[in-house]
């Protein structure tokens, strides 16, 4: 990306919602001043409707006053004219010099860029926002799973209490059948006389 092409991009605000830039910096780009520009666009209104160009509140100037350095000059009196892409585009129409036509590709490729930056990471915050559900989604199953492990545990700990249980019942009735006497084995006689 050429310096130029970054310059161009530093001069593009977001302002109602639009990418623009101001009267005074296309001056300086088209090399003439911004007043000479204005009287061009006075001369050629019909070629500019509100989506392509409008003039800035006393509230946004103060707006972006105090966000960034101005660039311009201008009495306070006289809100900058903000300039759409489409408006830029009919700018050069209006300005028929080399300069103007010059400055008028680097700023179209300047919203070109940052129309495909903003596409970009869009897909990107989109594809993002997908794999954190799907992080969240296993880790919920994860609990899921911890759980139903730990029940199973649970339940296997019990069997294994009860089989101790039962073998030490067992265990005591050896015992008692140990001590217990014995019958004798083998065969009796029965002599009675």
């Amino acid at each position: 990306m050429s310096e130029d092409l970054i310059i161009v991009q530093n001069l593009i605000y977001e302002i109602r919602g639009q990418r623009v830039m101001l009267d005074s910096d296309l001056a300086k780009l088209y090399q003439v001043t911004t007043s000479a520009l204005n009287q061009a666009v006075r001369r050629n209104i019909e070629r500019f409707p509100s989506d392509f160009m409008f003039q800035l509140t006393v509230e946004e100037v103060l707006n972006m006053s105090s966000q960034f350095v101005t660039t311009s000059k201008r009495p306070k009196s006289t809100p900058p004219f903000a300039f759409t892409e489409q408006g830029v585009a009919m700018l050069a129409s209006v300005l028929k010099s080399p300069i103007a036509i010059a400055a008028s590709i680097s700023i179209m490729r300047a919203f070109v860029q940052i129309r495909q930056y903003l596409l970009t990471t869009s897909s990107m915050s989109s594809e993002l926002r997908e794999l954190r559900a799907k992080v969240d989604l296993l880790a919920m199953q994860q609990e899921e799973n911890l759980a139903a492990v730990n029940d199973l545990s649970e339940d296997v700990r019990q069997e294994i209490d009860n089989l101790y249980l039962a073998i030490a019942e067992l265990s005591t009735r050896l015992e008692e059948k140990k001590n217990e006497p014995r019958p004798k084995i083998g065969f009796q006689q029965n002599i009675d006389k």
